[in-house]
Order: C-alpha cells, then sequence, then structure tokens
C-alpha cells in the first residue's frame, strides 16, 4: 500500500545540541535504510519549512505505524497520513 505522508519537525529549544546531533544520525540511519529496502519510496523537504513529503510503500497500517513510531524523532512530529490508490486514468505501469 502507498502512503503519503507529511512529517513536521518540531525540535525544542532547550534540547541540547550534542543530544539533537545524536537524534538526527540515528534518523537519517533508519530513513536511508527504509529507502533501500523500497519502503520509503520517495522523500522531499518542504522548502522554508524543516519538514518533509514522503511516499511510504508498505504492506498495511500496521507496518506503517511501526515504521513512523519507530522514527528517532517521532516524538517531535507532527504527522499526516494519507492512503493512496492508483487512479484509474494513470498512464504509468511502474507505481501501485
Amino acid at each position: 500500500m502507498l502512503f503519503h505522508v507529511r512529517m513536521n519537525v518540531n525540535l525544542p529549544h532547550d534540547l541540547p545540541a550534542e543530544e539533537a546531533a545524536e537524534i538526527l544520525k540515528r534518523e537519517k540511519a533508519y530513513s536511508q535504510d527504509l529507502q533501500r529496502q523500497g519502503k520509503w519510496r520517495h522523500i522531499w523537504r518542504i522548502a522554508g519549512q524543516y519538514a518533509n513529503i514522503s511516499i511510504l510503500d508498505v504492506a498495511d497500517n500496521d507496518e506503517l505505524h511501526q515504521l513512523l513510531s519507530g522514527l528517532p524523532l517521532f516524538k517531535f512530529m507532527d504527522i499526516e497520513v494519507m492512503p493512496l490508490l492508483r487512479h484509474p486514468s494513470a498512464v504509468r505501469d511502474d507505481d501501485r
């Protein structure tokens, strides 16, 4: 199943810089591993915001929740999820 996911990151201003750097390092490794596995198909930064739009390809809602809640930045995020379906007028066959 494909999901459109918007993630807004809200790091606390009083979070020590060393702790923030460690969390961001783990976040990058985690998300890049999921990209290599094909589960995190696309990620785009939203200009001017500490936010991204991502397309995730997972088996079901449970896997999506597990993946998102495993993000090291999860407790600092506001996340919006929209399930996606193939549009009947789509001409490309490489997306499901």
